[in-house]
């Protein structure tokens, strides 16, 4: 009864608009009181601390830095003209560019909040000028983010991967697949959009006289994710050394050949890397509070006997499909690091009982968590599109849904076909 009045406490501090990391705290706090134990409040910092305090995260700011400095130093915009010379010239052809740019920039950054916000300030106005509805092209621009920390690098296979002890370079490359997958279902779905709204074909010959130049000036930009998965796969370097060594590019990029990263906009990179690692960090550290809490009442343990009794641990497939049904309905109310943070722990042994392969389990959890981002009423890259595209976020919320199932086809098709997560890292030896 105690937990019952937690869970309904946090909710009514997210619904007054208490920050997650405060509420997962506070709701912790209350829950060691209530045991009676007072000498638990101890554990508050220890887990807290613990939770921000693993190596592997040391590459999540390289990597978010990464795509910050590309955005300021024209190295994106190159990125956009070289999806646009590749598919920009077929009909609804910028809706191809959203994705096939979403695909490119996601092998900079792993973060669908950086893509939404960069591809989309260019790409909303320009394919409603094309004959895209605003609010289709609000949700392709969100719905094509999801790209993001799917291929590598990604910022949510990191923090799996720290919580797993899961090799970052093996769930790196059991992304790749999933991720382009991703990529061609939304083309599918661009493709029938384009005919039912009778979008015309896209006149790019400016970009095409131009395509020598273009692709001369893009290889500077493409540089950047060769170096990321290049030297973590080859194994010269760790992420965390490809991280800052893609950061070290970019900026001499930045400042020396395109001359567009000023000392000012270099201290604004860094400010937005600072403050969105520690948003991150401190929603980590919170949910490893609650997820030791909910260990010491025995929560999981009750989880873990009911789906072992249920007999799904036979059953895989079945397996992760209730386990993917879970994450998605929490995913709808909570952000989704807090999400990744309080079930992976929960979800992963689970998994290895049933002999699921550690990749393709982290595949379909970052997946899973990521799908988060735009389902309402939470979902945080709906709400950076709709300021983008100036459209009403109820508008937005009710058009979203055929990306989200699209979506869920895809984690279906990657729960049904294991080879599209296991091959490459079997190929590579990882």
């Amino acid at each position: 009864m105690y937990d019952i009045f937690l869970f309904f406490g946090f909710i009514l501090q997210m619904l007054i608009g208490v920050p997650l990391y405060a509420a997962l705290l506070m709701t912790s706090l209350l829950g060691l009181i209530g045991t009676g134990n007072l000498s638990l409040l101890r554990v508050i910092p220890q887990q807290f601390y613990g939770g921000m305090d693993g190596f592997t995260l040391m590459a999540m700011p390289f990597f978010i830095l990464t795509g910050t400095l590309m955005n300021r130093s024209g190295l994106t915009d190159r990125l956009i003209d070289f999806s646009r010379l590749i598919v920009g010239s077929v009909r609804g052809g910028l809706g191809y560019v959203n994705v096939v740019g979403s695909v490119v920039f996601a092998g900079v950054n792993g973060s669908a909040a950086a893509d939404a916000s960069a591809l989309g300030a260019i790409l909303i106005p320009a394919m409603e000028k094309e004959g895209f509805p605003r609010a289709y092209a609000a949700g392709l621009t969100a719905g094509s983010s999801l790209i993001g920390p799917i291929i590598p690098p990604s910022i949510f296979m990191i923090i799996y991967a720290s919580l797993t002890n899961t090799s970052i370079g093996g769930l790196f490359a059991a992304g790749v697949f999933p991720g382009l997958v991703l990529g061609l279902a939304f083309m599918v779905m661009n493709w029938y959009y384009s005919r039912k709204f009778n979008v015309p074909v896209s006149n790019i010959q400016e970009i095409r006289k131009a395509k020598w130049e273009i692709l001369r000036r893009s290889i500077l930009a493409l540089i950047a994710p060769v170096i990321i998965m290049g030297g973590i796969v080859a194994g010269f370097v760790t992420p965390t050394e490809s991280g800052a060594l893609a950061c070290l590019y970019c900026v001499i990029v930045g400042v020396f050949i395109t001359r567009e990263l000023t000392l000012k906009k270099l201290c604004l990179s860094l400010y937005e890397t600072i403050r969105s690692t520690s948003a991150i960090f401190l929603i980590m550290g919170a949910a490893s509070v609650v997820g030791w809490y909910l260990k010491y009442e025995r929560v999981t343990q009750a989880f873990s006997s009911l789906i072992i009794n249920s007999g799904l641990l036979a059953h895989s497939w079945l397996l992760m499909i209730v386990l993917s049904m879970i994450v998605f309905v929490i995913g709808m109310f909570m952000e989704e690091v807090a999400v990744l943070t309080l079930l992976t722990p929960i979800f992963t042994p689970l998994a290895i009982r049933a002999g699921i392969n550690p990749f393709q389990f982290g595949v379909v959890m970052t997946l899973n968590v990521t799908m988060a981002l735009i389902t309402p009423p939470v979902g945080a890259c709906n709400y950076i599109v709709a300021a983008i595209g100036k459209i009403p976020i109820g508008e937005l919320f009710r058009k979203i849904w055929p990306f989200i199932i699209v979506t869920l086809i895809v984690q279906l098709i990657i729960i049904t076909f294991p080879f599209l997560t296991t091959m490459i890292p079997e190929i590579l030896g990882l």
